[in-house]
């Protein structure tokens, strides 16, 4: 990206773009704001023109991430159709997917320490996809008897920590290198159980 863009009013996201990348090689703490500045084609004087600091560039790359996961989830959501748990089931696979295929925007959003209440944008696009999760995890949990039935909140943050969970041992890096099984695999089988115990599905044969 040379200078002429940032005059056309490029600059922002070429900014961004640059920053994805280095946070992709080195992680969100691995690069200045100088080191963006430098791959964006401009001088770090006119970063500030659009951001405070690298703080600030990390929270907006955050921030768009959350939206696009937000829009991934609620797609495979799909308004809980064909049914509660295979939409229940979709939005795990669609937390993997992400993870593999925004992995600059994932490291901001959970990796770079960037607390989500710095900016209500960030927020509020944080929200909507733990919304994905809440909504998911409240259809499915009317399946089940309410003396067993768990808090949806806790539901939805069980399956996202275990989600969670399977995206950071095994799928970052080089995926499923550290395991004998497919990331996918291991996430389906570990939900499997889980729903098992809440009486959601009959025990194996």
């Amino acid at each position: 990206m040379s200078k002429r863009g940032y005059h056309h009013g490029n600059l922002r996201q070429a900014l961004i773009e640059a920053a994805l990348a280095l946070i992709e090689r080195h992680g969100p703490q691995g690069f200045t704001l100088s080191d963006a500045a430098k791959a964006a084609g401009v001088t770090p004087a006119a970063v500030y023109r659009h951001f405070a600091g690298r703080e600030d560039l990390v929270a907006e790359i955050a921030r768009q991430g959350f939206e696009i996961f937000a829009d991934l989830m609620y797609h495979a959501y799909n308004d809980g159709r064909p049914s509660a748990l295979a939409a229940f089931e979709a939005t795990g696979r669609a937390y993997l997917a992400f993870a593999r295929k925004f992995p600059g925007h994932y490291m901001a959003m959970f990796e770079s320490g960037i607390p989500l209440n710095a900016d209500p944008d960030l927020a509020r696009a944080a929200d909507r996809s733990r919304q994905v999760f809440a909504r998911s995890a409240e259809a499915l949990s009317k399946h089940v008897p309410a003396g067993r039935r768990p808090p949806a909140s806790m539901f939805s943050a069980h399956v996202w920590a275990l989600s969670h969970g399977v995206v950071e041992l095994f799928t970052r890096g080089a995926p499923g290198a550290r395991a004998p099984f497919p990331p996918e695999d291991i996430l389906e089988t570990g939900i499997g159980i889980y729903l098992r115990g809440l009486g959601l599905l009959p025990p194996d044969a």
